[in-house]
């Protein structure tokens, strides 16, 4: 039963749900809630201070210090006992602030008559609003039902905030969700893009966050999340008939299914209805407090717990509010796609209809990220926080170079965005202009450029790019995107008309390319210390080989007779390649048998992706029949730099002298024993690197296909072997890299 503070408490947040229907500015409203809260609690003081810009907070009401002081006291994040509830989101509850560690004495305030003093953080969801402050003269501590009516005021506060219900004078007042904001995060695919957000998830709004009738909003909490139990029993009862005694996902999903039963996440819930919030806003409070647990905690085990302790309280919000998913809703102009984080198939999902991707998490290795690259669109991953900041229609600016993303941009922005765009538009009429020109350097030098593929979609991009071929066809997205194996039937027809609509350009199959970050949704996770390092690839497919002979199968069989080129990935020794070799000779074997035709011409080759088989024996190179440099992991294997970290992988350089020599090596390896080699990668789709490839002796590069064009350019306008004598002389004077030699080339020949 509610106690008295809880009837006071219902009280104080029927006035404040009062002050808010009021038709009054904002400055007004927050005056208003300091004078209730101060009275409600029996202080001299409250104050509310809002972060007037990601480390700066200002007081913005207050009732008991000057009222001069308002939007003119400001402090640093961590400073003073405000700011540090506002950098820890803890609460500070202390009865002598004077003695308090990092106190701070603002003159300006008046607060020094003040003794005792409690600070409750303004958040929501993990977005740091501002702090709110009781003050009182007497030395006392606050008990815990204060403290927590303290805390439910904030929350209201919160919502209140995410409503614009403070909109007014100074900067700390300003609507939410109407400031122009800049993300940077890293760059998961290049290019640019102008749109509209469209949020994956909407966010729930919770627009009632105060609620009259607690046994009313105590009965919809109950019903909903009897709704959310049968959910989480069905999604149970369905994986484990479909996971053929996979343990490890059955006992994720009872872990799951334990905290929707969780008697301690409900009796938290019913004390906040108790205490005045609605059911909605009491599901809410206690998200924010596992979201700001979860900042805190690093134990890997438990975040992931808390992790689906926020996921269910989602589910929670939806029932409640019936702000369900967004199917059937209408896709804004070009469309730009904001979400924490997206699996191959959801994206897909879209079509083709998305001119951009931002995404908090992912990677550049992630399948997102390969979808993205494959659908030809800008992607940024890591730009925190943009799912808290973004609403479905909001204009935004994508710039994929740079890794920067612009929302709600002033008008000087979008002009100066607009006339870049215009730039890139001009130079593809330029590219387009000599898409069926054979790329021939300046000095006569014939380069083959080939594009990258994983899907049907690609296709079309054959043939308007100018690329000569496939050079490597990604054939992992065929499996990332299902929730169970492919059949080889179905292998046989993707692959066929793959194959058909590449007219008789040579298409290279890769073989399928899993573990590491790309893990099957059916297939059973491994907990490796460094997955990029561990059971991936053609080591998965040599101690499994029945998926790879049904994939080697489904190849034959869609070649019908034509010419076919296969190649293995992450081999890092001869005998990997010759097991691997042998696995393609059995099923051209057993074809045969079956009277099935064969390959008039089969082509085997790998991925040079690992330092040792560089220096693998000369048996290996005169045995293969074509090899591709994959510099992305070449890459990060040569600097023993995590591509996936962007502390690290930003700081080695390509062109870096020590790199370029090595590639040097395995190019002289392969012209002395007549093995075809090309470079594959991110590094091969820039034009200045793929200029310096080129000059050291690459003749075949394969990219993304929006990059053939830029790279075709450059190439045509160069002589290799006078960018050859700039890298030469770079390292004569014992340069680290030879890009900035090669760029003032470029410059002073332009």
């Amino acid at each position: 039963m509610p106690t008295n503070t809880e009837s006071e408490s219902r009280k104080l947040l029927g006035r404040l749900r009062d002050t808010m229907a009021e038709d009054a500015a904002g400055q007004a409203r927050l005056d208003k809630i300091t004078h209730l809260t101060a009275d409600s609690m029996g202080t001299e003081v409250c104050s509310i201070y809002l972060f007037r810009d990601p480390e700066t907070l200002e007081l913005c009401a207050t009732q008991g210090l000057k009222p001069e002081a308002v939007h003119q006291t400001r402090m640093k994040l961590g400073e003073g006992l405000v700011g540090r509830v506002a950098r820890t989101g803890k609460t500070i509850n202390a009865a002598d602030a004077p003695s308090e560690r990092g106190f701070r004495y603002m003159p300006e305030t008046g607060e020094e008559i003040y003794s005792s003093f409690l600070g409750v953080p303004i958040q929501r969801l993990g977005s740091k609003l501002g702090v709110l402050v009781v003050q009182s003269k007497q030395a006392r501590q606050f008990t815990a039902d204060e403290v927590y009516a303290l805390e439910v005021v904030a929350m209201v506060l919160a919502e209140m905030t995410e409503l614009g219900a403070f909109v007014g004078e100074g900067a700390a007042l300003k609507a939410r969700h109407s400031q122009s904001m800049l993300f940077r995060g890293g760059t998961g695919q290049e290019g640019a893009a102008m749109g509209h957000v469209w949020l994956h998830e909407a966010r729930v709004v919770v627009t009632n966050p105060v609620a009259d009738d607690p046994d009313k909003e105590l009965k919809r909490l109950h019903d909903a999340v009897d709704k959310l139990r049968v959910s989480v029993d069905e999604m149970l009862a369905g994986a484990s008939a479909g996971l053929a005694g996979d343990g490890d996902q059955v006992q994720v999903l009872e872990a799951y299914r334990m905290f929707a039963n969780s008697k301690g996440w409900m009796r938290r819930m019913e004390e906040d209805i108790a205490r005045g919030l609605s059911a909605e806003a009491a599901v809410e409070k206690e998200q924010s407090t596992a979201r700001a647990r979860m900042s805190q905690v690093n134990d890997a085990y438990l975040r992931e717990r808390l992790h689906d302790l926020d996921d269910l309280s989602n589910r929670l919000l939806r029932i409640l509010t019936g702000q369900g998913r967004q199917t059937g809703a209408e896709l804004p102009e070009n469309p730009i796609l904001i979400a924490r984080n997206i699996g191959p198939g959801e994206l897909l999902e879209y079509n083709r209809k998305l001119k951009g991707v931002v995404l908090e998490e992912g990677s550049v290795g992630s399948h997102a990220a390969i979808v993205a690259r494959a659908l030809a669109i800008p992607l940024i991953i890591h730009a925190e926080r943009i799912t808290n900041e973004a609403l479905n229609g909001d204009l935004i600016l994508v710039d994929g170079d740079q890794g920067v993303v612009h929302l709600r941009p002033d008008d000087s922005v979008v002009s100066a965005f607009r006339d870049k765009m215009a730039m890139q538009a001009k130079a593809q009429e330029r590219y387009s202009s000599i898409r069926d020109t054979p790329c021939v350097t300046a000095d006569g030098v014939r380069i083959q450029l080939h594009m990258n593929a994983g899907l049907m979609a690609d296709l079309p991009s054959l043939d308007g790019s100018g690329a000569e071929g496939v050079g490597l066809f990604r054939t992992e997205l065929q499996f990332l995107v299902r929730n169970q194996m492919p059949k080889r039937t179905e292998l046989a027809e993707l692959y066929k008309r793959v194959l058909d609509a590449a007219h008789g350009k040579r298409v290279i199959f890769r073989t399928l390319d899993i573990g590491s970050d790309k893990v099957l949704p059916y297939m059973k996770t491994l907990d490796e210390p460094n997955p990029a390092l561990g059971w991936r690839a053609i080591r998965v497919a040599l101690d499994r080989p029945g998926v790879m002979r049904m994939q080697l199968q489904a190849l034959v069989r869609a070649a019908a007779g034509r010419p076919l080129s296969l190649m293995f990935p992450f081999i890092a020794q001869y005998e990997e390649y010759a097991r691997a070799r042998d696995e393609v000779e059995k099923v051209l074997a057993r074809e045969r048998r079956l009277g099935h035709p064969v390959p008039e011409k089969l082509e085997v080759g790998t991925m040079l992706e690992t330092p040792s088989l560089a220096f693998a024996s000369r048996r290996f190179f005169e045995e293969v029949e074509f090899l591709s440099i994959g510099g992305n992991d070449l890459k990060q294997f040569f600097f023993a730099a995590d591509r996936e970290n962007e502390l690290v992988r930003r700081r080695y350089d390509t062109l870096n002298v020590s790199f370029l020599s090595f590639i040097e090596d395995i190019v002289k390896r392969c012209e002395s024993t007549g093995t075809p080699l090309s470079f594959c990668g991110e590094d091969a789709g820039r034009p200045v690197e793929a200029l310096v490839l080129a000059a050291i002796g690459l003749r075949s590069l394969s990219m993304r296909p929006a990059s053939v064009g830029p790279v075709k350019s450059l190439l045509m306008r160069y002589s290799l072997k006078e960018v050859r004598d700039v890298i030469e002389e770079a390292k004569l004077r014992g340069e680290q890299s030879v890009r900035q030699a090669v760029m003032e080339y470029l410059r002073d020949n332009s």
